[in-house]
């Protein structure tokens, strides 16, 4: 199902010198995001860098979250992510969206105007309000039992 999200430029450079978010593939589950600067930042290793992509967002439904994440192939070839793992981007947030990225590589990376430097997904949000209890009202066979406890296999 194809949804509208009304998107804002906020920085000119998407106007012709960098490309919008797109979707790769017709079979693609997130929009790759660009970095919206207008010149190569340079990325140390262990270090992290704040990266504009140009645009904000208007998700109009509470029931939506955008989710920022990692390009396996930057990732994989160059040790570049998402620093926190994946960015949450609520609803109700109407800024331009900005990627932190971090660097686990020995060596430095450049990244580049208009590089494509992380995805984004859009996921249902179900919100949940926590119930405060003494003991839980069901039992699981694996009970607390976490971090290898279901065996190696």
């Amino acid at each position: 199902m194809l949804r509208r999200i009304e998107t804002r430029i906020v920085n000119p450079l998407l106007r012709g010198q960098i490309e919008p978010p797109s979707y790769a593939t017709d079979g693609s589950a997130a929009l790759d995001l660009r970095a919206c600067i207008e010149t190569p930042i340079r990325l140390e290793p262990g270090s992290r860098a704040l990266v504009k992509t140009g645009i904000a967002i208007n998700m109009m439904d509470p029931g939506l979250v955008a989710i920022v994440a990692s390009r396996s192939g930057l990732s994989l070839k160059h040790g570049v992510r998402v620093a926190q793992g994946i960015g949450v981007i609520d609803a109700d947030y109407h800024g331009e969206i900005g990627v932190i990225l971090a660097n686990d590589s020995q060596e430095a990376y450049e990244i580049q105007p208009g590089e494509r430097i992380a995805q984004l997904m859009f996921q249902p949000v179900v919100q949940v309000a926590l119930h405060y209890v003494d003991e839980f009202s069901t039992e699981t066979e694996r009970g607390a039992g976490g971090f290898g406890s279901t065996g190696k296999h």
